[in-house]
């Protein structure tokens, strides 16, 4: 017998992203998908490469209570009282915004310009990065899916943190997302006259991930840390690259850190001969990692390529729940990248 699975705010990349995923899982039946702009129309009319007969309905938490996992794939801020509503009645659920990522409810005001309304909760959500917090996610019901650009220079920084390779109070994160990452709604900054052919840095120096990657980071160094992270919109649909560099601390070797780290993971692998591109890792739920020392500087840079609607955002989240309800780790996200 399939789960029954919920999608809250569907008619987004990213809950879009989740509907064709949960389409292809045979574990997962999709009972619910929510859009205030669609409600009433159905799914395949307005994604015509859904092959679904959903209708989309209008969000009523009370709905979302009557499914085993709820996927919430809100704009920041929209998930605080129903994802605090359905943890507390028990619905697994997997939040896709930032509204439960960070530990200290006092980060809220300080990066997303408003008070936490549920900070309560906060200690009753574990943040879904399976590849450092698998144990937990397993026990657990309501899950904080990373971002795309922390889940990028997390899993690739992790291994020299943990290792001793590296400072990290000298990281600096540039990355670059594809035009998906700011959502479906059109805005004068994603309009295809601005975005094609052009690269433009956006957010600094207050990007509202700074504050997850810090955290998690930090946690890994056993202290408070702060880093240089500077997002770039780049003119694609899909796909992220980080590019992450901190002064070195020792000679051991970094891409062998990260395989030692990432042994057996199905989905983050360590390139030999070659730095990770974005277009490897399209469609996927992959993550690709390839390191270089450079000793003239005395740094450590480390390349990390997801697609930023996979592994960024709708494939983790589908590997989270795939833990949470027992079900083998990888089912319905074993593909590879689409290349070329």
């Amino acid at each position: 017998m399939a789960y029954r699975a919920a999608v809250a705010g569907a008619s987004g990349y990213t809950g879009a992203e989740l509907l064709r995923l949960l389409e292809g899982h045979p574990g997962f039946s999709t009972t619910v998908a929510t859009s205030r702009e669609f409600a009433g129309r159905r799914v395949a009319d307005v994604y015509p490469n859904l092959r679904t007969e959903l209708t989309y309905s209008e969000l009523d938490p009370v709905s979302l209570e009557d499914v085993d996992v709820a996927f919430l794939a809100l704009p920041h801020g929209a998930s605080m009282e129903i994802g605090a509503r359905l943890a507390k009645a028990g619905v697994a659920v997997i939040d896709l915004s930032a509204d439960f990522r960070l530990k200290d409810a006092a980060l809220y005001p300080e990066w997303f310009g408003q008070e936490h309304t549920a900070p309560e909760t906060l200690p009753d959500w574990t943040y879904g990065l399976p590849e450092l917090h698998r144990d937990e996610i397993k026990t657990a019901r309501a899950i904080a899916n990373p971002g795309c650009y922390p889940t990028a220079a997390i899993l690739a920084l992790a291994p020299l943190v943990k290792a001793g390779l590296i400072d990290p109070t000298t990281i600096v994160v540039s990355a670059a997302s594809g035009v998906s990452g700011a959502g479906r709604k059109l805005t004068n900054g994603v309009h295809f006259s601005h975005v094609d052919a052009n690269f433009k840095a956006y957010g600094l120096p207050t990007h509202k991930h700074t504050p997850e990657i810090e955290q998690e980071l930090g946690s890994l160094a056993g202290a408070s840390i702060k880093i240089t992270f500077v997002p770039h919109l780049v003119p694609m649909p899909r796909g992220l690259l980080a590019t992450c560099i901190a002064d070195a601390t020792s000679d051991g070797d970094p891409a062998e850190a990260a395989r030692a780290l990432y042994a057996g993971e199905p989905f983050v692998r360590v390139l030999a001969d070659s730095m990770p591109e974005t277009k490897y890792t399209l469609g996927s739920n992959q993550c690709l990692l390839g390191y270089s020392r450079d000793e003239r500087t005395g740094r450590i840079i480390a390349v990390s390529a997801i697609d930023n609607l996979g592994k960024g955002a709708a494939g983790q989240a589908l590997q989270n729940a795939n833990l949470v309800l027992g079900l083998p780790e990888d089912e319905g996200l074993t593909g590879g990248g689409l290349y070329p």
